[in-house]
């Protein structure tokens, strides 16, 4: 390569390195650098001798955590609680995006698209009150509105534990579905268009478009966000299970997970130990998950796995 060239794409180089460095120092303090305190989940932490004068306890904080009565309810819905949302989830999306592209660029950018974004962008407390809103007992729109004009009796929703999974489902749709259809929507957009008219040639109806090309052209896309999701399937949604249920102690066994137990456990208790324990086993089981998952799909599909 001439010399010029080289002193070019050296430049180009360090002008990248600058733009994506507010993104890896980011990374560095709030991925990288808390990676050190994983041995607190070692110690039994105490304020008063402070990090490194607190003795070591072994696995002592992992048997606190999970040999607890409540150990299998929170682990079972942690669990099952991900898992419908990566394939509801997906197949939402999917189709979401779909039918945006379908409407055009003109009503998908000025309107649908900002629509769908929109619950994204609001806090778990606004959602949790826009949902207390819909189904408080005494004032809410399901009760007062829906069930009255049916001459049904309006139901206590925040002591209904066999409603709430569905309830949490919904929720999660609403708020997060738009924003991951707009993830797919990009990988729609990048399928080259010429084969769509090739296939409007052919007499192909819309319908086989969307599953003869629209689909297996996307399936890379679905892929990788599906292996990202399982990364994260021992974690779960804090303001999705903390706020939306108003910490309701009746919906416990149906809203629980590991990260409020651990939440709870630890304003309650302080057991900073337990807490941290509580992480490692979520990081460790979500990097396993992500290796398994990856080494399914490269045997299946190598080309769409992530290494």
């Amino acid at each position: 390569m001439p010399k010029s060239k080289k002193k070019y794409a050296s430049k180009n180089t360090l002008a990248l390195f600058f733009i994506a460095l507010p993104g890896i120092t980011y990374l560095i303090i709030n991925n990288y650098i808390p990676i050190v305190g994983t041995f607190i989940a070692f110690k039994k932490f105490s304020y008063a001798k402070g990090i490194w004068g607190s003795p070591w306890c072994g696995l002592d904080n992992f048997k606190f955590l999970f040999l607890t009565d409540d150990a299998w309810v929170i682990t079972r819905n942690t669990l099952l609680y991900n898992l419908a949302f990566i394939v509801i989830g997906t197949v939402v999306s999917v189709i979401f995006a779909i039918l945006l592209h379908e409407l055009g660029e003109l009503l998908r950018g000025k309107f649908f698209q900002s629509v769908l974004l929109f619950p994204h962008l609001l806090s778990w407390v606004v959602t949790a009150y826009l949902v207390y809103a819909l189904l408080g007992s005494t004032t809410g729109f399901v009760n007062n509105t829906i069930l009255d004009a049916l001459g049904k009796k309006g139901v206590d929703w925040y002591t209904a534990k066999t409603a709430w999974p569905f309830i949490l489902v919904i929720v999660y749709l609403w708020k997060n579905a738009g924003y991951n259809a707009i993830v797919y929507m990009a990988g729609i957009a990048g399928i080259d268009k010429e084969i769509y008219e090739a296939a409007k040639i052919d007499g192909a109806s819309k319908l086989k478009q969307i599953t003869a090309i629209t689909l297996p052209l996307l399936r890379p896309t679905i892929i990788i966000m599906t292996l990202m999701a399982i990364g994260r399937v021992f974690y779960s949604d804090f303001g999705l299970f903390y706020q939306v249920p108003m910490n309701a102690g009746t919906l416990f066994s149906t809203t629980q997970t590991i990260d409020t137990y651990v939440y709870r456990g630890l304003m309650e208790q302080g057991n900073v130990g337990m807490s941290s324990a509580a992480g490692v086993y979520q990081s460790l089981v979500g990097f396993a998950l992500v290796m398994i998952a990856n080494f399914i799909v490269r045997k299946k599909d190598p080309e769409n796995a992530l290494f």
